[in-house]
């Protein structure tokens, strides 16, 4: 039940134009904010790291990713709060760094998750290098900056 709750939250933001959630935005924003799939779609989200390779896009997307937990790393303070970092394969040899803001997210005492967990992953895609790459916004909040809520399901059990 609660990954439907996720998956049904997620998705009806996804669904509705940036414009909706009073962004100004082009209209390349608002086709990748509609094209985040209700479901896992690690796919899309290999097609996003390519173009971002390549120079095709840049900022950040949303996505939708799945996979098992490879690696969690201990908490960290930076400057926006304590965050909470694990990586998680989503096939072709490629891990994706997950960043989970732990002021904003409901959930236990980092860590939360473990090596050999399935993580399900709906948040922001940031590409600054091949090296320096990741998915954060996996919170329910929005802001100006970021109009879509995202969220983390880790064994079924739905973290927001």
């Amino acid at each position: 039940m609660n990954r439907f709750i996720c998956a049904l939250l997620g998705a009806t933001i996804f669904l509705q134009p940036l414009q909706n959630h009073g962004v100004n935005v082009g209209f390349g924003a608002v086709a990748y904010a509609q094209s985040v799939s209700a479901v896992c779609d690690n796919t899309d989200f290999h097609r996003k790291q390519v173009k971002f390779e390549q120079h095709e896009i840049t900022g950040a997307v949303p996505v939708h990713i799945c996979g098992k937990v490879v690696a969690v790393s201990y908490e960290r303070r930076t400057r926006s709060g304590r965050h909470g970092y694990f990586y998680v394969d989503t096939g072709a040899g490629i891990s994706i760094r997950i960043v989970s803001a732990l002021d904003r997210i409901n959930s236990p005492d980092w860590p939360w998750v473990k090596k050999g967990d399935y993580a399900e992953v709906v948040g922001r895609y940031y590409f600054d290098s091949v090296r320096r790459q990741g998915i954060d916004w996996t919170h329910h909040g929005t802001s100006r900056k970021w109009p879509i809520a995202g969220y983390v399901i880790i064994n079924g059990q739905c973290y927001e």
